[in-house]
């Protein structure tokens, strides 16, 4: 965290914004408090915001799930630019690639971690998240969610 330890701070050092968009910084300060979270937002309302910010004030790992895998990497490749520890896993990336990513996870180098829906049912998957150290999950694009179905993809 910033010096000062504000909200604000992390907001201008990481992202560049020196305020909040409506909704945003009550939507974070509940997460925060520990508080389950439902943000319906329009497009342009800054929702990955209310769950990447919340990855940089503690300890442990934020896990965003998300079916667009081109998004994903938009995702992190912005979050990476802006000095965040960030990765994806997912079906674009070589056996190699993948084994890479999953020691740097074990070894707690990422505050963000971006998946597949499909990945979370993939077997020892949920073990994994346990030695994470997985602090918040977010489901981005969630009403995709009634789209996807029991056997997404």
């Amino acid at each position: 965290m910033p010096a000062d330890g504000s909200l604000a701070a992390l907001l201008k050092e990481h992202f560049g914004f020196d305020s909040f968009l409506p909704l945003q910084e009550e939507i974070i300060a509940d997460s925060l408090a520990g508080r389950d979270v439902f943000a319906l937002l329009p497009t342009g309302g800054g929702k990955s915001l209310c769950f990447q910010l919340p990855a940089l004030t503690r300890p442990g790992l934020t896990v965003v799930i998300s079916p667009l895998i081109a998004l994903m990497k938009d995702q992190v490749d912005a979050l990476r630019a802006a000095g965040i520890q960030a990765a994806f896993l997912n079906s674009s990336l070589d056996a190699r690639e993948m084994q890479a990513r999953g020691r740097a996870l074990n070894a707690g180098e990422y505050r963000i971690l971006y998946v597949a829906p499909e990945r979370v049912m993939m077997p020892g998957f949920l073990d994994a998240l346990r030695r994470w150290n997985v602090r918040l999950i977010a489901v981005d694009e969630a009403h995709c969610v009634s789209e996807w179905g029991h056997d997404f993809r």
